[in-house]
């Protein structure tokens, strides 16, 4: 049995997306406390709280935050497990110290855990979700294996989806006796020791006259929002104003958001295609390891360096093999 993620896209309804940004709310309203508290215990010389004194907080706060009980009990739960993770991993490595998050942030998500089968698949084009029953979902994917998480997520284009973790059966695919060693690039994306190059690919050229359109309304936008909000608050409005208040800059944000997700999608079905071919043919695959930090001082080749995405090429050969027996 393997861990498998499956992405759905569902279309709740208002009451649905009402309790979804309800949920987004109580899960950051917990970490911006536990965070907090943990901070002042660190100036106060106060030892740091584990996971599990974080869960014992978490009922405390739910008794002194009634409306805290309005969301789902295992997402606040998995909000002190992913603080102390951070907070281990500022212990460890001395890097990345855990903020506060905001609402304004245009990406939003919580976790939820399967408990007494309240995460199924009804049929092709529902599944039942915590705190929010029946959800329509596009059925282009359909869920198999045993469903441990869900984990309902907001883009930055207002898209809602739905991350099934679930444990399943993966066969494995047949052995070659091939053995590769691949190079890494910017001209050829790749180079393997047969001599066969995959060509690079600039998604993020071939939008980049729509994507630049809408970028410079949005910079004069927000700049002529922000004349008005500093109007405002200098003749003191009583009701001030802010840039969520902007139709013009909100619609050019958006669009902008919108070009920004279609070229990340571009390049994450290129990857999975190349890597799924990499994992078929050969049964070895060594890969060369490039400190990409390093490189993109360079601001001559950052740009094309960021959009080979070498990173997420090896996060998939590296699962694509373990699920494979390669």
């Amino acid at each position: 049995m393997t861990l498998q993620a499956i992405k759905i896209r569902i279309y709740p309804n208002l009451e649905q997306q009402t309790k979804i940004i309800d949920n987004f709310g109580c899960c950051r309203f917990v970490w911006n406390q536990l965070l907090n508290m943990q901070i002042e215990r660190y100036h106060n010389g106060g030892s740091y709280v584990s996971r599990f004194g974080m869960n014992y907080l978490i009922k405390r706060l739910k008794q002194e935050y009634p409306f805290l009980k309005q969301a789902d009990a295992t997402s606040l739960v998995n909000v002190s497990r992913d603080l102390n993770q951070a907070f281990q991993k500022l212990f460890k490595e001395h890097v990345g110290h855990p903020k506060f998050k905001s609402r304004k942030f245009p990406k939003q998500s919580y976790q939820a855990n399967c408990v007494n089968h309240n995460i199924k698949q009804i049929d092709s084009h529902h599944v039942k979700l915590p705190k929010l029953g029946m959800v329509s979902f596009k059925a282009g994917r359909q869920i198999t294996g045993i469903i441990k998480s869900v984990t309902i997520r907001l883009s930055a284009t207002g898209k809602y989806y739905a991350i099934f973790l679930v444990d399943s059966e993966i066969s494995q695919l047949p052995k070659t006796g091939q053995f590769v060693g691949i190079d890494m690039g910017v001209a050829d994306l790749m180079i393997t020791s047969d001599g066969i190059k995959f060509p690079t690919i600039r998604f993020d050229k071939k939008l980049a006259q729509k994507k630049h359109y809408w970028e410079k309304r949005l910079a004069r936008r927000r700049l002529q929002a922000k004349k008005e909000i500093a109007w405002d608050h200098h003749n003191k409005v009583i009701a001030p104003r802010e840039l969520s208040d902007f139709s013009n800059y909100l619609k050019a944000k958006h669009m902008v958001a919108k070009y920004n997700e279609k070229i990340a999608n571009q390049r994450h079905n290129y990857l999975n295609q190349l890597t799924k071919q990499l994992v078929e043919q050969y049964d070895v695959i060594k890969i060369e390891d490039l400190k990409t930090k390093n490189l993109l001082n360079n601001h001559k080749l950052a740009r094309a360096i960021a959009n080979q995405a070498w990173r997420e090429l090896h996060s998939q050969l590296a699962y694509k093999c373990d699920w494979y027996g390669k």
